[in-house]
C-alpha cells in the first residue's frame, strides 16, 4: 500500500486536512493552531507544508496525514487510508494486493446501502403517520432526523428491492450488502430506519424498529462484508468530535438512547448497538479518551455487563465510572423524555464504576448474615482483582473490610488465595499491563534529544540514541528542533542537552523499576532470581534518585 500512500500524500496538502479540524494560521514558514485534542492553553500544534508533516508539541503525538487521521478519528491505519483515499479522488482497487472481487463486492454494497437510505429518507417525509410517530412520539427534531439520517421502509415486500434493480443492482449484491431477507425480498419492512455509519461516514448497514405491535422490536442488518457488530460502535461518527472535545464518552445500551441524548446536548453518547461489549469497542474508544463513563441499568444485566466492562478496562489502564442517577426513570431516553437536563447533571456526576458494583452487590444480600459476608467478599475480590492500581485497590480493600466488620489482613489473605485460583484458571483478564510501551514523558524526551543530535549538532554529551530511518519522523523531529530550540536567544545546545539526558536517564530508570517490580509479583520471595531481581531494583533507585 506504499504506492497508494504516496499517491493520496501527492494529492493532499497536510495544511488541508489538518486544517478540517484545527484552525490554522501562518507562523512563518509553518501554520499554527491549538491543539484538537484541548490539551494547550496557548496555540501549540505546528504543520509544515514544505515538509508534509505535523506535531502537537501539547499532546506529544506527530506525523503524516495518515497518523493524524488515525489520531484525531480515534481509527486504525486502514480507515485512514480509506477516509483520505475517498478525499484524495484515490481509486484503492489498483494498490491492493486481495481479492478484486471481494473490493469490488464492498464498493458495491456501500452503494447499494448510500442508496438504500437516501431512498427511505424520502419515504419518511411522504409518509405523515411516520412523521408523526418520529416527530412527535419520538420527539426527534429535524435537525437530529437529518444528522443521523433516519428514513422509514415501506410495508410493501419488494418496495426497496425494485428501487435498486432499477439502478442497476443484482439480486446478489443487495443480498451482499444485507438488505435481503431469505425469501429475496425487502429485509426491512414498515420499520423506522436508522443507518449504521462507520467512522469514515459510509452507511455499513441499519438499524430497524418496528412502527406497530409485532417482534422482534428491533431488527438489525446480519454480518456482512461490511457490518461486524463485535467492532462497530453506534453514533462514533456523530460522536467522536464531542468525545475529542469534552475528553470523555458515554456508551448507552440502546440506538434510540444515543438519538435522544445527541439531541439533548450530550453528544459523546455512543452504543455497541444490540450486542455486549468486546475489548474491540473499548480499545477502538480508548483511541479517543481514557474517560468512560457506562449508562446501564440498574438490573441484573445491566449490573454483568458493567461487570464485565471492568474485567476489559483492567489491561487497557481506562478510566470507568456508572451514570446512575436516572430520577426514576427507566434508562437515558425516558430521563431525556422527562428533562434532557436532568440526563446532563446524571453525565456530570459519575461515580467510579467499582463504587456502583459494589453497592449493587451490598444491595442485594444482609451483611449481617455470614453465609451472605462470605459471598460479598468473593464477588467483591473477584472485581478488586482488575484494579491495578494499587493504592486504590488498598483503599476499596479497606472499605470492603469495614463493610464486612473484619480485619483488612484476612481480607488481602483471602483475595492472594483466590487471585492465585483465578490466574490458574483463566488468564483472559488478568494479563499483565504492557509496561514495555514507552510513557509519553519518556517519548517526549527521546524527541528533544535526537532533535539537538541531528539537527543542532550534539555529540556532547554522547546522546544514546539511533536515528529512525523514517523519512516522516526526521522531517518531524527537524520541525520540534526548529520550534523548541533553533528559536532560543544565544543557544547552548551542549547544555540543553546534558539537562534533558538526565531527566531522560531517570525516567528511563522509573520505566525499568516498574516492569522489575512486575516481574518481581511473579516469583518465590525465596528463589535466587527474586534476591537478584530485587538487588537490579535497588542499584536503579539509586541511579533515579
Amino acid at each position: 500500500m506504499n504506492d497508494a500512500k504516496e499517491e493520496i500524500k501527492s494529492r493532499l496538502a497536510v495544511e488541508d486536512v489538518v486544517g478540517q479540524y484545527v484552525e490554522l494560521k501562518r507562523a512563518g514558514r509553518n501554520l499554527k493552531g491549538h491543539s484538537p485534542w484541548g490539551v494547550d492553553k496557548t496555540p501549540s500544534f505546528m504543520v509544515s507544508p514544505e515538509k508534509g508533516i505535523w506535531h502537537d508539541f501539547s499532546a506529544n503525538k506527530g506525523g503524516d496525514i495518515f497518523t493524524f487521521i488515525m489520531e484525531v478519528e480515534g481509527i486504525g491505519f486502514k480507515e485512514a487510508l480509506e477516509k483520505l483515499a475517498g478525499q484524495a479522488g484515490v481509486d484503492l482497487t489498483k494498490y491492493r494486493g486481495g481479492d478484486p472481487a471481494v473490493a469490488k463486492k464492498k464498493t458495491r454494497a456501500k452503494e447499494a446501502l448510500q442508496l438504500a437510505t437516501k431512498y427511505y429518507q424520502a419515504c419518511l417525509v411522504r409518509s405523515k403517520p411516520v412523521c408523526e410517530y418520529v416527530f412527535y412520539k419520538r420527539n426527534l427534531n429535524r435537525a437530529t432526523v437529518k444528522e443521523f439520517k433516519i428514513g422509514y421502509a415501506p410495508a410493501s415486500g419488494k418496495a426497496l428491492t425494485a428501487v435498486l434493480k432499477k439502478r442497476g443492482f443484482t439480486e446478489a449484491e443487495l443480498d451482499a450488502a444485507g438488505l435481503l431477507n431469505r425469501f429475496k425480498s425487502d429485509l426491512f419492512r414498515d420499520r423506522m430506519m436508522v443507518p449504521f455509519i462507520d467512522t469514515t461516514g459510509n452507511v455499513i448497514g441499519f438499524t430497524a424498529r418496528i412502527l406497530k405491535q409485532g417482534e422482534p422490536k428491533y431488527l438489525n442488518t446480519p454480518e456482512t462484508l461490511l457490518f461486524n457488530k463485535s467492532k462497530f460502535i453506534f453514533g462514533l461518527f456523530q460522536a467522536k468530535e464531542a468525545i475529542r472535545r469534552s475528553g470523555f464518552v458515554v456508551i448507552v445500551e440502546g440506538n434510540m438512547d444515543v438519538i435522544s441524548s445527541h439531541q439533548a446536548g450530550v453528544k459523546e453518547a455512543v452504543a455497541t448497538s444490540g450486542t455486549a461489549m468486546t475489548e474491540q469497542h473499548l480499545k477502538a474508544l480508548s483511541n479517543l479518551t481514557s474517560d468512560i463513563r457506562l449508562a446501564y441499568d440498574g438490573d441484573a444485566a445491566g449490573i454483568k455487563a458493567a461487570e464485565r466492562a471492568i474485567m476489559m478496562a483492567g489491561d487497557l489502564g481506562l478510566d470507568l465510572t456508572v451514570v446512575s442517577d436516572y430520577h426514576g426513570a427507566k434508562d437515558p431516553d425516558e430521563l431525556i423524555q422527562k428533562d434532557p437536563k436532568l440526563w446532563q447533571d446524571a453525565v456530570g456526576h459519575s461515580v467510579p464504576a467499582v463504587d456502583w458494583l459494589l453497592k449493587k452487590y451490598e444491595e442485594d444480600l444482609d451483611l449481617r448474615k455470614s453465609p451472605d459476608k462470605r459471598k460479598y467478599s468473593d464477588i467483591a475480590l473477584k472485581l478488586l482483582s482488575y484494579v491495578k492500581d494499587e493504592v486504590e485497590r488498598a483503599s476499596y480493600e479497606e472499605k470492603v473490610a469495614k463493610k464486612l466488620s473484619v480485619a483488612v489482613g484476612i481480607l488481602r489473605e483471602k483475595g492472594d488465595r483466590l487471585t492465585k485460583k483465578l490466574e490458574k484458571s483463566s488468564k483472559k483478564y488478568l494479563k499483565k499491563p504492557k509496561t514495555e510501551a514507552k510513557s509519553d514523558k519518556l517519548k517526549k524526551l527521546e524527541d528533544s534529544l535526537l532533535a539537538l543530535k541531528l539537527f543542532g549538532g550534539v555529540t556532547k554529551p554522547k546522546i544514546p540514541l539511533d536515528p529512525p530511518e523514517d523519512d516522516t519522523k526526521l522531517a518531524e523531529l527537524e520541525l520540534i528542533f526548529n520550534t523548541e530550540h533553533a528559536a532560543i536567544k544565544e543557544p547552548n545546545y551542549e547544555h540543553e542537552a546534558t539537562e534533558l539526558l538526565n531527566l531522560y536517564t531517570k525516567e528511563l530508570s522509573k520505566q525499568k523499576i516498574a516492569a522489575l517490580n512486575e516481574k518481581l509479583e511473579m516469583l518465590d520471595e525465596n528463589s535466587e532470581e527474586y534476591t537478584k531481581v530485587l538487588e537490579e531494583i535497588t542499584d536503579l533507585q539509586k541511579s533515579a534518585n
